[in-house]
Parts: structure tokens; sequence; C-alpha cells
């Protein structure tokens, strides 16, 4: 009983028929949460057998090796741990020597665990993604303690990892970037001479921007790019630790309802303008109030400007770099509870799964995010929505009498 009343606290609102969650509706959820998984694992192992190949080319090590390069890294990055785990069956074969520690559990059990295990729900898409690629960057012998982190090449990613519970119990999800690399651990099976194909990731715990060591002002800057829809599209990887929502929380959700209600006619009238204007130089808009993770508000001053389409001569996205000029009361990133997810409180959402990267832009979400509208994830929005829902309305009956 215990285990179904803790099932009917984590479903989502918008999945439930009345107030009270009834017991068919949370298994029913979990079943699908189980299925969902069962196949990203299966995607998974796919993709990794297809990538054999590139496999061939992976560094050779030992996990000696591995931990005196580390444990070099780790002296001198507080915040961040060096976990090394299986393509093949996920488990974790090594974590240096501070991962039990940031995350709030014993050795033992983070070296018997499948490293997927460790992360948030809603983020295992992404981990999958960007781990099962056959083109992971090759790990190096030559990486030293203090490159490991400014390797151009290599495409990191945000998830969220266990960290211990709060003292209501619910387990605490935290935000890293994590950096993947491909190599070959021998040894790692009983001691032996196989090699094991394995993913060495480095995961960096990602403060809020606005403390110490704080974000300079003038640097409180990042991009995003939206639908004329108002659907959120790309997010540049700054705006993580300004508005502490992962690129995976907001992409495919309306960014109206991150908009403070009073400033939600004034951003519809700066995409009617851009729309109207389109492919015009950029151009200054009244600052509007932003969303945070944490349900405080920061002010942003940002140039708007659209693109093209040069196929369709329709507008493809709109584009705003954006700067912090009014600074949230408290820090962005809520720690505190389980429901670390996007545009509420219990992190209950839905994702678009073709968009999971800040990096990836998609370029079907071009032509279909004016067609059809965006759903609504978020319970804490859920009074507001139907205003959103209007103004929204507004901007597709311009667009299309356009």
């Amino acid at each position: 009983m215990v285990t179904v009343a803790e099932m009917k606290k984590r479903l989502p609102v918008d999945k439930r028929s009345r107030i009270k969650a009834s017991t068919v509706e949370a298994l029913h959820y979990a079943l699908n949460c189980v299925k969902q998984v069962q196949a990203n694992s299966e995607y998974y192992k796919l993709l990794m057998r297809n990538g054999q190949d590139g496999q061939k080319d992976a560094t050779l090590c030992t996990l000696e090796e591995l931990e005196r390069v580390t444990s070099e890294h780790t002296l001198k990055n507080t915040d961040s741990f060096i976990v090394v785990f299986s393509l093949s069956s996920g488990h974790v074969l090594y974590a240096s020597e501070q991962a039990p520690s940031i995350l709030c559990c014993k050795r033992k059990f983070l070296e018997s665990a499948k490293f997927v295990e460790l992360l948030f729900h809603q983020d295992v898409n992404v981990f999958y993604s960007h781990t099962a690629q056959p083109h992971l960057p090759p790990w190096s012998n030559s990486h030293t303690a203090g490159v490991l982190f400014d390797c151009a090449q290599v495409k990191s990613f945000f998830c969220r990892i266990r960290g211990g519970k709060d003292r209501e119990g619910e387990m605490r999800y935290n935000p890293f970037r994590v950096t993947p690399y491909q190599l070959k651990v021998q040894g790692a099976a009983n001691g032996g001479e196989d090699e094991e194909p394995c993913c060495l990731a480095l995961a960096e715990r990602i403060i809020s921007g606005y403390e110490a060591p704080r974000i300079p002002m003038d640097k409180r800057i990042f991009t995003t790019t939206h639908s004329p829809g108002c659907v959120f599209l790309e997010v540049d990887e700054r705006a993580v630790p300004l508005l502490g929502y992962l690129p995976q929380d907001l992409i495919g959700t309306s960014l109206l309802t991150s908009i403070h209600p009073e400033d939600r006619p004034l951003m519809l009238s700066m995409h009617r303008k851009v729309l109207k204007y389109a492919g015009q130089p950029p151009f200054e808009h009244s600052p509007v109030r932003v969303r945070c993770q944490n349900g405080d508000y920061i002010t942003l001053d940002t140039s708007w400007s659209s693109f093209i389409n040069p196929w369709s001569r329709k507008v493809a996205f709109i584009i705003g770099p954006s700067l912090v000029c009014v600074s949230p009361p408290q820090p962005v990133h809520n720690n505190g509870s389980s429901g670390y997810g996007s545009l509420g409180s219990n992190g209950s959402h839905e994702h678009y799964i073709s968009v999971a990267s800040s990096s990836d832009s998609n370029g079907n979400l071009w032509e279909d995010s004016h067609q059809q509208p965006v759903r609504h994830q978020s319970a804490a929005f859920s009074g507001s929505n139907a205003e959103a829902n209007m103004l929204m309305s507004g901007v597709f009956i311009f667009y299309d009498n356009r």
C-alpha cells in the first residue's frame, strides 16, 4: 500500500480523472513508465550494436589508470565526479572518490547500480540519446585534470542525478552537466583480460548563477528560439544556471506559460511585430518577466529577430538573445524537492521525444510547430493556462492570416 500511495503522489495532474488519483490510474501510469524505460533500453542496445565498428578505435585502459587520472581531477573540482559504466549492461564499473559524497549514497550501492537508475526519470531519454550514439568522442589517456571540461569537440548534456532525501523522505535530484567519452576497460569483468566497451561520464554540478561564484551582470546572457506559435525550439545551455530549467524542460513547451501573466500581452505584441516585419534587423522591446524553476521571476531585456525559411518563405523561428537585468531574490535551483521538473512543482510533464538537446535543432518543428497547439504540462500553471491558450490562439490567427 505504501508503494501505491507513492505512485499516486507522482501521478501527473493531467493524467487524473479527478482531484484525487485512483489506484488504477496510478498503476496504469507506472506501467507506461516501465514500458518506456524498457523501450529506451532496447533502442539503446540496438544503437550500440550498430556502433560496434566505431568502438575499435576506442582507447583501452585499466581501472587503475582511470583511478590515477580521475583522482587528479576530483582534487581540483569538488562539485564534480567521474563515473564509468558499461555500454552493454549499463552497470557502473568505476566511480571517482567524491561520487558517493556528492550523490549521498554508499560506494557499494553506487558500484552495483546501473547509472540510468540514478537519473530523474524524465531525463532518461536525454541520457540515452547522448550516450547511445556510435560516434561518442574517444577518451584519451593524454587528457589531464585541467582540460577534462575544456574539450570543445565533446558534446555535453544536462540531467538530474539523485542526491539523497529531504526531510520529508522524498528523493532529491540535483542538476549536472554530463560530458561523455567512449573507451574500453580491461579487466572490468572479474579481473580478466576481456575488454569492456564503456562510457566515461564527467558530471559537473550546476550551481545557480546568482550564488557565489556569481556570473557577472554583463555575462548573464542566453539565447532561445521559439516558433511563431510561441513554442520553445532551442534553449542555450547558458540559460541553465540563470533560469534553473534544463533545456529539455522547456523545449516543446509554451513560452507564454513561462512569462508573467501581466507581461503575456506584451509578449504577444512582440510576436505580432516580429511576424509583421519578418526578416528585418533585430529590434529592442520592453523587458518581460520570466519565471524561474523555483517560482521566482527574473526580468529579461531581449533583442528579437526572425529567420525566414528560404523554401517556404515563412517565418521558421524567432530568436531572442536575452540579458538578465533583474535577478531573482532566491537561487534559481530548487533542490529541496523530488519534483525538479519543467514548469511546475511536481515536475510532471510530457516531452516531445524528438527534441532532447539544447543544441539539436529539429527542422521539422520549423514547419509543424505553428500548425498544432502546444501541450501544457504543469499543474502549477493550470489556473493561467486558459489565458495563455487565448493568447496563443491570437498568435495562430495572426500568423494564418498573413
